[in-house]
């Protein structure tokens, strides 16, 4: 029985809005599951997979960070970027890869930390693409 409220908004608008049964996130710490009656918390995402949990089926996104608000069995969650591993564009990911990759090699040219973000959103694009 899915018994939480999931909302997934980007600046773009609301790109998820339906009910599951559990929500895998990348925590500041790692990765969790929050299932129904989970405790209240707010917490930070970072560049990962949120993967959820639903009678119909698993549904992963690529997620760039955000934060996340789990409220009396609703999760609410704000993130830079979601996108659904479906409609991921492998082509436009990999090429980001190589861009960050030659950013990173010039170092001090480009603002490395930026550079290393790039990155590591393009990996993680192309390994939640590369699971469907």
């Amino acid at each position: 029985m899915s018994d939480l409220n999931v909302e997934i908004v980007t600046p773009d608008g609301v790109v998820f809005f339906e009910k599951a049964q559990s929500c895998w996130a990348p925590g500041a710490k790692g990765q969790f599951q929050v299932l129904k009656n989970h405790a209240d918390f707010l917490g930070v995402l970072n560049v990962g997979e949120i993967r959820l949990s639903r009678e119909s089926g698993e549904l992963s996104l690529a997620t760039s960070g955000g934060y996340i608000e789990v409220r009396k069995n609703k999760i609410s969650i704000v993130v830079e970027s979601a996108e659904f591993a479906d409609k991921i564009d492998v082509d436009r990911a990999k090429s980001a890869e190589k861009r960050a990759r030659e950013r990173i090699i010039k170092k001090g040219e480009i603002d490395i930390v930026r550079a290393e973000f790039a990155l590591a959103r393009a990996l993680n694009r192309i390994r939640i693409a590369s699971q469907i």
